[in-house]
């Protein structure tokens, strides 16, 4: 069994929490709704508590699910709680335009991290869509949905690992934080396939075996 904190009550926070608690981890859900946070404890079958409350009780696992415009406020808030913990950052730094917030800078999750130094950033589950994150399990076609991790610390990518995989998902090494900004663009891009054209963003990679230079 894993602890995980959230920190946050939207709904990246309902659906993967309420995954992970039907998996039998230990789940608590934090936010500063003391209400809305209680109701979403009940509803995903985990508990409930403030952000702090959330960043304390996620000793193998934090995640981050708040909005990327709240990221800096509340994880400079939570650094003490925070140090030493595995913190998952699920957010997409996406302007109108489906332009990149942070682009000319760090990427989201190394911002993250430099405003809670000591924590084990994993930056994770931020291509999809929470309703993708709903299902049980994300499968397309017989296959498996792939979750890139970008992250530095082994033990940390270990747990998100075992995360991934607790959704019926296969996680993919993405490489080290300096390539979640990669991760993040390629969030912005397809975000704007997807809503602004209505496009099949899957259709632009060719299958493996007619990648040139693998």
């Amino acid at each position: 069994m894993v602890r995980i904190g959230i920190v946050g009550t939207g709904s990246m926070a309902d659906a993967l929490g309420g995954q992970w608690a039907r998996a039998g981890h230990d789940v608590l859900v934090g936010g500063r709704d003391a209400g809305r946070s209680a109701a979403l404890g009940e509803r995903i079958g985990g508990r409930a508590g403030s952000l702090r409350d959330a960043a304390e009780h996620g000793t193998d696992a934090v995640l981050l699910a708040v909005p990327y415009a709240a990221v800096a406020g509340v994880v400079s808030g939570l650094a003490d709680a925070l140090e030493g913990r595995t913190l998952v950052d699920c957010t997409n730094p996406v302007a109108p335009g489906f332009v990149l917030e942070t682009r000319g800078g760090p990427s989201a999750a190394e911002r993250i991290a430099i405003a809670a130094p000591g924590t084990h950033v994993v930056k994770a589950f931020n291509l999809c869509h929470e309703s993708v994150w709903r299902l049980t399990p994300p499968v397309f076609d017989g296959r498996p949905l792939a979750v890139p991790l970008c992250g530095d610390d082994a033990l940390a990518l270990d747990t998100v690992q075992r995360l991934v995989r607790d959704l019926g998902c296969e996680p993919l090494n993405g490489g080290g934080l300096e390539r979640a900004a990669l991760l993040e663009a390629t969030a912005a891009f397809l975000i704007g396939l997807w809503v602004g054209e209505g496009a099949d963003a899957q259709a632009i990679v060719p299958p493996v075996e007619y990648a040139e230079g693998r």
